[in-house]
Order: C-alpha cells, then sequence, then structure tokens
C-alpha cells in the first residue's frame, strides 16, 4: 500500500514537473520567435521566466515541507545578496536603462556625444547603448554612465557645424566677416554668421557657424567648410599665418599663399563617408522605421478583423475581407525585410555563435 502511495505521488509530481517545464520552455520559444521587439522587454522576460522556473522546480520537489521551507529562504537570500552586490553595477544600470527610455531623449541612429565618445546610436539595451564612432567601430557605453554624464543629442532637425581661424590684424574685420560667410555658403550651411572669439596678442580667431539640415552628413559638412575657408580666404589674398611665424623667420613681404592653377571650382567626386562610417546605426535606424511601419500595419489588421466580425453587409464583409488579405500580404512583406535588416546588422554567424 505504501509503495502504491509513493509510486502515485511521485508519479504526479513528475507530471506536473513536465508540465512546469513544458510551460517555461514554450514561454522561452514564443520569446525568441517575439518579432515585432528585440532588446528590453525579452531581456527583462527571460529574468522573470528564469525566476519563476527555479522557484516552480523547488515547488514541485517531493520533500518535507520544512526542507521546501529552508530551500525557498536560500533562494532568497542568494537572490537577495545578488542585488545588494551588484546594486551599483547591474540593477543601476538596468534602472538607468528604464529612465532612458522613459526621458527618451535620443533615439537610434541620433548622433550623440558623452565625455570623448562621439558618433551614431546603434542600439539601446536594457544594461547599455551601443554607438558608432566616427573611426567605424563600436563602443558600449553603460546605461549608468548616460544618466551620471552629460549627453550632448544633436537634433535630428538640424545642428550647427562651425570652424575657427586664426588672421592676423592687418586683415580687415569686415572683409573676414564677408569672406567666411560666403564659404560658408559654398559649404551649403544655411543662414552663416561670423564671432570673434578672441583678440590675442598677434591675431584674432574667428568662428563661422551655419546650420546643417542634413544631420548625417556632419562629418563631410565640417570638411567642406574647413576646404571653403581655404579656397576663399586664399583668393581673396588673405593669407592664413600667424604673425608669430613672421617674428620667428624674417620673410619680408612674401605672402603664404598656395598657387592655384584653376580659378574655378573643379568638379568632385560625389562622396558620401558618413555611409560607410556609421554604416550599423543607419541599418539600425532603418530598422526601428520598418519595424515602427509594422506595427502600424497589425494595428490596422487588428482594426480590419473586428470591422469585419461587426458588418452586416455581405458585400462590405467581402470588401473588408478582401483588404485584410491585401493588409497580411503586406505585413508578410515587411516581416521578411525586418529578418534581412536584422540579420545583415548582426552579421554572418560563426561557429562560436551557434
Amino acid at each position: 500500500m505504501m509503495d502504491y502511495v509513493f509510486i502515485m505521488k511521485f508519479l504526479g509530481v513528475a507530471a506536473s514537473a513536465v508540465l512546469v517545464l513544458s510551460l517555461i520552455l514554450f514561454l522561452v520559444h514564443l520569446l525568441f520567435k517575439w518579432k515585432n521587439y528585440k532588446g528590453v522587454h525579452k531581456q527583462l522576460a527571460m529574468i522573470l521566466i528564469t525566476i519563476f522556473g527555479v522557484i516552480a522546480i523547488v515547488l514541485l520537489l517531493p520533500i518535507k515541507e520544512s526542507l521546501r521551507g529552508q530551500i525557498l529562504s536560500l533562494l532568497g537570500i542568494i537572490i537577495s545578496a545578488t542585488l545588494a552586490l551588484s546594486s551599483t553595477t547591474l540593477i543601476g544600470n538596468a534602472l538607468a536603462g528604464v529612465m532612458i527610455r522613459g526621458i527618451n531623449s535620443f533615439r537610434i541612429g541620433d548622433f550623440v556625444q558623452v565625455d570623448e565618445h562621439f558618433g551614431r546610436v546603434s542600439e539601446k539595451g536594457l544594461l547599455h547603448v551601443e554607438i558608432q564612432t566616427e573611426d567605424r567601430n563600436l563602443v558600449t557605453l553603460p546605461n549608468f554612465l548616460l544618466v551620471t554624464k552629460s549627453v550632448k543629442v544633436f537634433h535630428y532637425s538640424g545642428t550647427m557645424v562651425m570652424a575657427e581661424v586664426s588672421l592676423g590684424y592687418d586683415v580687415s574685420r569686415s572683409e573676414v566677416k564677408k569672406l567666411l560667410v560666403q564659404a560658408a555658403e559654398r559649404a551649403e550651411l544655411k543662414d552663416p554668421f561670423v564671432y570673434i572669439i578672441q583678440l590675442g596678442d598677434f591675431s584674432v580667431l574667428y568662428r563661422v557657424s551655419g546650420l546643417l539640415e542634413e544631420v548625417k552628413h556632419v562629418l563631410s559638412a565640417k570638411s567642406r567648410l574647413h576646404e571653403e575657408m581655404l579656397d576663399t580666404l586664399h583668393s581673396a589674398g588673405v593669407e592664413i599665418v600667424s604673425p608669430n611665424f613672421m617674428n620667428t623667420r624674417t620673410v619680408g613681404d612674401t605672402k603664404f599663399i598656395p598657387v592655384r592653377q584653376k580659378l574655378e571650382k573643379e568638379p568632385e567626386e560625389e562622396v558620401n563617408p558618413e555611409k560607410t562610417v556609421f554604416d550599423k546605426a543607419d541599418q539600425a535606424e532603418k530598422l526601428e522605421t520598418v519595424k515602427k511601419k509594422l506595427g502600424e500595419i497589425q494595428a490596422e489588421i487588428k482594426e480590419t478583423k473586428g470591422k469585419v466580425k461587426s458588418s452586416a453587409g455581405q458585400e462590405e464583409k467581402q470588401a473588408l475581407e478582401e483588404d485584410l488579405r491585401q493588409l497580411e500580404i503586406y505585413e508578410e512583406s515587411i516581416n521578411q525585410k525586418r529578418e534581412r535588416m536584422e540579420q545583415e546588422i548582426q552579421g554572418p554567424r560563426t561557429d562560436g555563435d551557434k
């Protein structure tokens, strides 16, 4: 009789354990098949599933209640100790990640600068933010750093591009301002203006600024502004040489201006270095746009299904069903595009990834 009771109890525990494990595996399967979003929500869900699985297995063990209580107490102590020891790192970064998403001061694809780190945001995770720098490398910044340091975000509608140059006191201030504004306009900057930053012992420091409406080309715009400043000043006979150079070496009235072979502007090849430098960040920004579009289509599909159920006339129902089929086809094509873009961002798989 005792053996029969023990066997039935064992079978019941085994069946319950199989059921719980199946539920956990099913939840994990749904988690990795979650197509609409990848990042913070998945990481939080995986943590909760793991904790739930451990507690469920302990509760199903065929042991005494006192021993089960001791095990659960031990698990509680371990979790509490882990949270306490990692509060300044893991938990701190996680809370900072929630705060960053709540404030939403920058998006994937935005240019940001944190201390000496400058680049485009390519990923926003639960514990970190990844940016792609101007040398095309990826830098991972902990979220805790982003909430304790000032973050400079380049506004998506446009940013100011500026450059400085020192010129001698022998050059007219009004002439310099006119030439620098002309250089900024040739560099395709909007509403340029010039400030006098400093009156030095031997030279005047000028700064020219202008609005760049296409933020993605900020690196090229800075280089183009410097190029136009050189060409414009030299074409007007203004030498960009500090008077200190004159004091350390006697050169008479010689001006150090490169001889130009042609005065007219030479045609240049259309080069877009930002496309190569910030390739991952650019792909990540496009992926976010696709995900947003996918969410809108899915919301429209849900709304159309509701209209189909509530439609009274047969013709109206058929028209709505046809619209629904078109939307589902469109949804599938966007899903495929999203999957391709995610694979491109992740890169080719290696043996270590399997």
